[in-house]
């Protein structure tokens, strides 16, 4: 088999190579193969975030610009795409000037304000680390500053919690990320990227059946690939299957792309439901549940740093039927349906619970596809909350995650939804728990109650994260505390910090 040339722009100039393997990741690509040491190589799974890239795609018309990890990001996912490392922030004819500021004072900018900024409020010692913040601050720049939208503390914290830094420490990091805006402005051409991006499609070679990277347009395309190819891997984001190929060295003669098929990056709004397509980014699905679930923000946000969110989908995550992913629990609780869908007999519709059949398995047949998550509108009486234990606040996986969603009216419970993450061998469903609640006044002796059974329910092992008896306390805790905050007692946490900066 052969792949068709990995084609993207940079610095404003298309970039054609050939004969890159299927599973080379960006970041080989950048530094072995073109050389570009500025972006670096850390963690090499997607936690440091030294080596952040920006990518810059046509959606609807407009630019979206994506902070992603180098490191899981295979090669070919960039294809037609425009790409921007620490290099180009001075060298990209593309990022312009902009505003007032006379000729001569234009032409003595030789920094990038998210550079510049770095600069000014000594956010770097080594440097090791400085490339990947710096892409981070010029995607908040680009998505941000450029839109006349401040950044606040929060958001910055927000934003950089995909890249740690190892000496410097971030209170001068967050201070640079502020001061961007009140530097000379750049900002990227964007009519010129769109412009060179279209030709850029228009030139691309068609693709052939056997190609070793095949990323279909369409899903009738991607699921006769799929029935033709069933030994590909199947990839989206890749925020996975790239820590199989960096940190367990697989290699794979054959990958099948989902993310391309325009069906699968469609978020739909029906009356009864949202349709979040399989390849829709991890970002972008928090968005719209967070749009339905305004409380859901600061669990989505812990969801990883945004880089991998930026990558990662939500179709991805579900397929992968880790037991430790977030997006699980808060679908079961959310009482969601996913669809698979195969060429030969169509779509089916199932509760995304009984997609597994055991520690990472699922009942998917070798030809078909997760093509769609299906989540109904809430209810009037529905009270949802999520929670993540975790070791560290940010970018971390949790130890322990549980999802609540209780209908109550006239102080019943008319119907419970329990997801928990972190205590068995896939997702689950708490269903002996939502069973003692369901048809229950809802009181605390209720909620005890409760508690003892969800307690009861799971046999989580020990691990590196927590022990067993820690998770089980920790699931008892919980659901008193979902059953305190129902009562009005304000919830004392992290979450409810509030960054200032330093005087």
């Amino acid at each position: 088999m052969t792949t068709r040339p990995l084609q993207f722009l940079r610095r404003g100039q298309p970039v054609a190579l050939g004969n890159v393997p299927p599973d080379r990741t960006l970041l080989e690509v950048l530094r072995e193969d073109l050389g570009n040491t500025g972006t670096k190589e850390g963690c090499g799974e997607g936690d440091c975030g030294a080596c952040t890239v920006v990518l810059g795609e046509e959606r609807d018309g407009q630019l979206h610009y994506s902070a992603v990890n180098s490191c899981i990001r295979l090669a070919h996912s960039v294809d037609g795409m425009a790409l921007w490392t620490v290099e180009d922030l001075a060298e990209d004819p593309l990022i312009q000037p902009v505003g007032d500021a006379p000729a001569a004072a234009r032409q003595a900018i030789t920094l990038h304000p998210a550079q510049e900024a770095m600069v000014q409020c000594h956010g770097s010692q080594c440097g090791f680390c400085t490339p990947g913040f710096v892409m981070s601050l010029f995607g908040m720049y680009q998505n941000h500053v450029c839109h006349g939208r401040p950044i606040t503390r929060e958001l910055a914290q927000e934003e950089l919690s995909g890249n740690l830094c190892r000496c410097t420490g971030y209170r001068p990091i967050l201070d640079a990320a502020q001061q961007m805006a009140s530097l000379p402005g750049m900002a990227v051409n964007e009519a010129e990227v769109l412009q060179k991006l279209k030709l850029l499609r228009h030139v691309a070679l068609a693709q052939a059946a056997d190609s070793a990277y095949i990323a279909p347009p369409t899903l009738p395309d991607l699921l006769a690939a799929r029935a033709a190819h069933p030994g590909a891997q199947v990839v989206a984001g890749c925020t996975d299957v790239g820590l199989w190929v960096t940190k367990q060295h697989k290699q794979y003669s054959q990958v099948l792309d989902v993310t391309r098929a325009a069906e699968l990056r469609q978020v739909a709004q029906h009356a009864d439901a949202i349709h979040i397509g399989a390849a829709v980014t991890l970002t972008d699905a928090f968005a719209a549940l967070t749009a339905q679930w305004p409380q859901l923000h600061r669990f989505a946000t812990r969801f990883a740093g945004l880089p991998v969110r930026n990558s990662g989908t939500l179709g991805g995550n579900v397929a992968n039927g880790s037991p430790i992913g977030d997006s699980m629990p808060l679908l079961i609780a959310l009482r969601a349906q996913v669809v698979l869908a195969s060429q030969a007999r169509g779509e089916r519709q199932l509760p995304l619970e009984d997609l597994y059949t055991g520690y990472r398995q699922n009942v998917m047949a070798a030809d078909e596809l997760l093509v769609r998550i299906v989540v109904p509108r809430p209810s009037a009486q529905e009270r949802l909350r999520a929670y993540k234990i975790s070791k560290r606040f940010d970018d971390d996986i949790s130890a322990v995650c549980l999802v609540l969603n209780l209908d109550i009216a006239d102080g019943t419970v008319q119907r419970a939804s329990i997801g928990a993450g972190g205590v068995a061998a896939t997702p689950a469903r708490a269903r002996q728990t939502e069973a003692a609640l369901t048809g229950q006044p809802w009181t605390e002796a209720t909620a005890q109650r409760a508690a003892a059974v969800l307690q009861a329910e799971f046999s989580p092992i020990s691990d590196m994260r927590a022990s067993g008896a820690y998770r089980r306390q920790v699931l008892g805790s919980l659901l008193q505390r979902y059953w305190l905050e129902s009562q009005g007692q304000p919830s004392v946490s992290l979450d409810t910090l509030t960054l200032e900066a330093a005087v």
